[in-house]
């Protein structure tokens, strides 16, 4: 499948069933307190609820409302929550985690461990805010509550002492997810490869150790499959679910990397899932089968192989960027085929995600972009200059949120004014 194959007859119902089977999600009104609670937001869907937005930018871009300069080194994202807005980032020995007012003012700002200093150094990491405290692991592997109002320290767990942590030459990298009680994370280890931990003690629910491999940089989503509620994420050497209850493995089927990164957050749809990593590694779509307890491919295409960018499943379409074999192209194609919808030269590699029917794409030298998403794919609709960085220098995804998008790059942290007047 491509452009040239959708007639031009019947573009205005394809547009018509691209919106409606993203599920409604565009159409959502903006909530009366705007809230993005994690990485990649509620569910982490990755789809902003906001409403009456700027189909297209001034020249120049939306108007910038405010600039934070002093956001410490790193490639954490944002969280907003509670009137407030949290980031975490490296000041000079030790990695701290910030709270914002909505003008962008300093409420509190509390360490969480050491900084890291290896390949890349850095934050990593988003806090994931839940009932009024903040969650985050840190690079170095010390997952930490504060309360949320005051930065206050609630508690710590060192996860290479607890479960022996196991992770690669960029440290951890895993936003942690909080489902209900639990706060769930991949340490890596032999005493504990993925757990759960009371989320507000920090003592062990339950610790898996029946996965084998070691922790990569994913990023985990919560699904139901089977009956089963389960956390998708990706090993060093696999993608597999765990049960959320029980912490039982539920199936694991092998996705070895050229390059050991595999920090691709799996998309999910109807008992499939696609998986990626970079440097030549491609894309695989699998057909998840619990009661084998395996997965087996449907698609793999090499010039997939999306690094950090992340993917998203709007439509039928799986929308990502490639990282070498597919010439740093962004992509639109089919989900459950593989088949090529179009692709764009010009974007680069970018981290993404949508609101109010517009793909927000931010490159990770600094061009940020505007999509419409069209029967044929994609339309570039509007694009503007941050400071000019190095390669993956932008890598924590941008966030639309309250009428505002939020663009972080190192010590600085950006906030636009993206609603329609």
């Amino acid at each position: 499948m491509n452009a040239n194959c959708i007639a031009a007859t019947v573009a205005a119902a394809a547009v018509a069933a691209v919106l409606a089977a993203a599920g409604g999600l565009f159409g959502a009104e903006v909530a009366a307190a705007p809230s993005w609670p994690e990485f990649h937001g509620p569910g982490r869907t990755n789809i902003s609820p906001d409403k009456g937005l700027l189909k297209q930018w001034p020249e120049g871009g939306p108007p910038l409302l405010w600039k934070y300069s002093e956001c410490g080194e790193g490639y954490s994202g944002v969280a907003i929550a509670d009137g407030m807005i949290f980031t975490a980032g490296d000041f000079g020995a030790e990695e701290a985690i910030l709270a914002l007012d909505v003008d962008g003012k300093l409420f509190w700002k509390s360490p969480n461990g050491e900084a890291w200093r290896g390949a890349s150094p850095g934050s990593r990491t988003t806090p994931t805010y839940s009932d009024g405290a903040l969650y985050q692991m840190n690079a170095c592997g010390r997952l930490a509550a504060f309360e949320a109002k005051t930065g206050k320290p609630l508690w710590a767990v060192d996860l290479k002492a607890q479960f022996d942590a196991q992770f690669g030459v960029w440290g951890l990298a895993e936003n942690v997810i909080v489902d209900g009680d639990k706060v769930l994370c991949m340490p890596g280890g032999p005493k504990g490869r993925v757990v759960a931990l009371d989320k507000r003690t920090g003592k062990t629910i339950w610790a898996n150790t029946e996965v084998q491999d070691t922790a990569a940089y994913c990023s985990p989503v919560i699904v139901t499959h089977g009956g089963v509620r389960q956390l998708l994420t990706m090993t060093q050497k696999s993608v597999l679910g765990v049960e959320v209850e029980t912490g039982r493995l539920v199936w694991q089927a092998p996705f070895v990397p050229k390059s050991p990164q595999n920090a691709l957050t799996p998309v999910f749809h109807d008992g499939h899932v696609f998986v990626a990593c970079g440097h030549w590694s491609g894309g695989t779509v699998m057909k998840i089968d619990p009661d084998a307890k395996s997965a087996s491919v449907v698609w793999s295409r090499k010039e997939l192989d999306n690094c950090h960018g992340g993917a998203m499943f709007i439509g039928g379409r799986l929308y990502g960027s490639a990282c070498r074999q597919g010439g740093k192209d962004f992509y639109c194609v089919d989900f459950m085929t593989g088949g090529s919808i179009k692709t764009d030269s010009t974007l680069g590699k970018v981290g993404i995600t949508v609101a109010d029917g517009m793909m927000y794409c931010l490159n990770h030298q600094g061009t940020m972009s505007l999509l419409a998403i069209t029967p044929d794919g994609f339309r570039i609709v509007s694009q503007f200059e941050l400071k000019r960085r190095p390669a993956n220098f932008y890598l924590a995804h941008p966030v639309v949120c309250g009428g505002r998008l939020y663009l972080r790059g190192g010590q600085d942290l950006f906030v636009y004014d993206v609603r329609a007047k």
